[in-house]
């Protein structure tokens, strides 16, 4: 065989060798169609603190009761209102982000962050008593279906206006709703409920519900055109 033969089936090799590798049980092939919304209670296959980026909640996985991460920091240190908390990973680029929102006039605070099991069991049942149980499942999760109790994942609101985001018309067209939904995924953030994306998020639209994925996943989800929940059943189910 000729050297150049030889090179060349080495790097097919190489090549077959990398996709075996990136394909994985977490592989777009593996994973199959994504699942219409339905509400069950699956503990989710990624649950351990550090499947963090690609750990899948919706209506159907979910993370169990104990997943309470104790790495979590005050989101005054990323320069914000105090008396939430996030994992500790996060507050560098929430930091990044609140500093760059700021320069851009569209500052912007924290109106929900971590959320233990507890704490969410008691939000639904208050939105099942003041909606009814069938709109309270579209608008708010479970508990354990909550992606707030990874620790990851806040909600925002205008800056010096204690108006919950959710009151607004749409507060996506907000200053700073506005600015976070252009620029948010290059510090690592993405809206997991976008507008018109209902039938595959399987919750209504929530412009001020973000997710931290950090900057490369967050780039690759929003260049696949993806909403997070088929990206993440798509390439790490």
């Amino acid at each position: 065989m000729s050297r150049t033969r030889t090179a060349l089936v080495t790097v097919a090799a190489l090549a077959m060798a990398l996709s075996a590798l990136l394909a994985g049980p977490g592989s777009a092939a593996a994973a199959g169609p994504l699942p219409a919304c339905r509400y069950d209670d699956v503990v989710t296959k990624y649950r351990l603190y550090t499947d963090w980026r690609r750990t899948l909640l919706d209506t159907i996985y979910k993370v169990p009761r104990s997943y309470a991460p104790v790495d979590r920091a005050d989101t005054s240190y990323a320069g914000l209102n105090g008396g939430y908390t996030v994992r500790k990973h996060v507050i560098y680029d929430l930091k990044r982000m609140a500093a760059a929102a700021r320069a851009a006039g569209a500052r912007f605070s924290v109106q929900s962050a971590y959320r233990s099991y507890d704490r969410q069991a008691a939000i639904f049942k208050a939105e099942v008593e003041e909606y009814g149980y069938k709109t309270a499942l579209t608008q708010s999760a479970r508990p354990g279906h909550s992606e707030h109790q990874l620790g990851t994942t806040l909600d925002f609101r205008s800056y010096g206006n204690y108006t919950p985001p959710w009151d607004y018309a749409d507060w996506g067209t907000t200053k700073a709703g506005a600015w976070l939904k252009a620029n948010a995924w290059k510090y690592g953030f993405l809206m997991s409920y976008p507008k018109g994306k209902s039938t595959l998020t399987c919750y209504t639209y929530e412009p001020w519900h973000y997710r931290y994925v950090g900057p490369w996943t967050a780039k690759a989800v929003r260049d696949s055109g993806l909403t997070l929940r088929e990206w993440l059943w798509r390439y790490r189910h």
